[in-house]
């Protein structure tokens, strides 16, 4: 199983005290039939809408990596280090988790 099948998902308590989903996913497509796509993004949700999407090197394959990600990025926004923000993630989102 993949991420495709089971998308990675997190939840991230703010220091400013709000809450953020930490999604880590194959997003759909209209276009192509989900069986072939293989781009994974990172989503950050607030109260269910979308605030933030930004495209990983890692594959629909990488069920452990994504996991590691989403991880990370959740640390980092509970921390304060980066904003919620697709330019406050950006850099940890186009790293591959080692």
């Amino acid at each position: 199983m993949g991420v495709r099948e089971s998308p990675v998902i997190r939840q991230a308590k703010l220091p400013s005290g709000g809450t953020v989903a930490v999604r880590v996913v194959v997003p759909d497509d209209p276009y192509v039939d989900r069986s072939q796509l293989n781009t994974v993004v990172v989503e950050l949700e607030v109260a269910g809408n979308a605030v933030a999407a930004v495209e990983t090197p890692l594959s629909s394959d990488d069920e452990s990596e994504a996991t590691l990600l989403a991880e990370r990025i959740r640390s980092a926004l509970e921390s304060g280090a980066v904003e919620p923000t697709a330019e406050g993630i950006e850099e940890l989102a186009s790293t591959r988790p080692a």
